[in-house]
C-alpha cells in the first residue's frame, strides 16, 4: 500500500487463546447487523482513496499449517503473525529490542510470548490500547452487547486469557484505557483538526472514513458505538508524541479476570497478584488532535501514488 512494500504483514489468529471455534463466547459478543458483523475489517469503496497494493496472497490452505490441502502457490501464502515475529526478531542486532503497539485483542502477542522463550528478552515495551480500570467516579466498560458485564473493555473481553498472559509477562507495559480514549473521542474536534492542515492522500482517506462513521452514529442507533474507534487512534499518537501530549500516568498493580463470565476481561487492582502497569489517565487533548492532523499532512511521508484512480491511469498508459 501507499507505493511501498517494506513492512511485513502477518495473518493473525481468528479465535481467542485456547479456543478453536468462531462460535466461542467472546466472538458472539461482536454486534450483528442485517448482513453480518457490524464491526468488520473491510473498507468497501473507501479503499479507492488509496492505491491498490500489487501484492497478492493465496488462501491460508497449507497442510503444514493445519489446512486440509496444500495451496498451488505456497510461495504466495501470507505469513502468519508469529512468522513475521520470527523473521524480525532474528534480524535484531545485539542490544536491539522491539516495541509493540496493540489496538485489538492480545491473542497474537500472547502467542508470541508463550511460543518463543526468548520473546520477553527481545521486547522493550508494550503499549496496549484497551482495558478499563473501574473507579469510584463511575464510567462503565464498552462491552454493551453483554449487559451483565459492566466494566470490561472489548479488546480485553474478546480474549481475557491472552490479556492476562501479556500483563503477567513482566514486560514494561503501558495501558491506554477507556478513560483516556474517551477524552479524545470527539468526531467534531478530530474532523475540524483535519480541515486545518495540508491535504494528503492519507488525510483525505482518514477524513472520509471518520466523516462516514460520524454520519452513521447520527443516523442509525445501531452505530451508537462508533466513537469507540476514534479512541483507538490515540495509541499510535501516544507512542510517537508522548512528551508533547503532557500525559498523566499512574502506576498500578493490575490483574486480568479470566474464567468468570460476569467479570470476564475486567481489570482488578491487586497489590498481591497484580503486575506493575503504567496507565494513561489524561493528556492534553488539543495537542493530541493537532499532532494527529499534523502527522497525516506530512508531504514527505505521503503516498508515491495518491489513489487507485491515479494508479489506473498509470496502468492504462502504453509503455514508452
Amino acid at each position: 500500500m501507499m507505493g511501498r512494500d517494506d513492512i511485513p504483514v502477518g495473518l493473525g489468529n481468528l479465535t481467542a487463546l485456547g479456543t478453536s471455534s468462531l462460535g466461542c463466547t467472546y466472538f458472539k459478543a461482536i454486534p450483528l447487523g442485517s448482513s453480518g458483523y457490524i464491526d468488520s475489517d473491510t473498507l468497501y469503496g473507501l479503499a479507492r482513496d488509496l492505491p491498490r497494493s500489487p501484492r497478492r496472497y493465496t488462501a491460508e490452505n497449507s497442510v503444514k499449517y493445519g489446512a486440509p490441502r496444500d495451496t498451488d502457490h505456497p510461495e504466495l501464502r501470507q505469513p502468519l503473525a508469529f512468522e513475521v515475529w520470527e523473521s524480525v526478531s532474528q534480524k535484531l542486532n545485539p542490544g536491539e529490542k522491539i516495541s509493540f503497539l496493540t489496538n485489538g485483542p492480545l491473542t497474537n502477542l500472547a502467542t508470541i510470548i508463550l511460543s518463543d522463550t526468548e520473546a520477553t528478552s527481545k521486547i522493550e515495551s508494550i503499549v496496549i490500547v484497551g482495558g478499563h480500570v473501574a473507579s469510584n467516579s463511575g464510567g462503565k466498560g464498552n462491552v454493551y452487547t453483554v449487559p451483565s458485564n459492566n466494566y470490561a473493555e472489548f479488546n480485553f473481553f474478546l480474549d481475557p486469557q491472552a490479556a492476562k498472559t501479556v500483563i503477567q509477562s513482566g514486560i514494561k507495559t503501558t495501558l491506554v484505557p477507556l478513560v483516556a480514549q474517551r477524552k479524545v473521542a470527539s468526531f467534531q474536534f478530530i474532523l475540524r483538526s483535519l480541515q486545518l492542515v495540508n491535504k494528503t492522500a492519507e488525510l483525505n482517506f482518514a477524513y472520509q472514513l471518520l466523516s462516514l462513521m460520524n454520519e452513521l452514529q447520527k443516523k442509525h442507533q445501531v452505530y451508537n458505538h462508533m466513537d469507540i474507534f476514534i479512541g483507538e487512534i490515540l495509541g499510535s499518537v501516544f507512542l510517537v508524541e508522548q512528551a508533547s501530549l503532557k500525559p498523566v500516568i499512574q502506576v498500578k498493580q493490575i490483574d486480568v479476570i479470566a474464567g468468570e463470565e460476569r467479570n470476564e476481561g475486567q481489570l482488578a487492582v491487586d497489590n498481591g497478584k497484580g503486575k506493575q502497569v503504567n496507565i494513561l489517565e489524561s493528556l492534553d487533548t488539543e495537542a493530541y488532535y493537532a499532532k494527529f492532523a499534523s502527522a497525516l499532512s506530512q508531504q514527505r511521508q505521503t503516498a508515491v501514488i495518491s489513489s487507485f484512480d491515479e494508479q489506473k491511469k498509470i496502468w492504462s498508459k502504453p509503455p514508452a
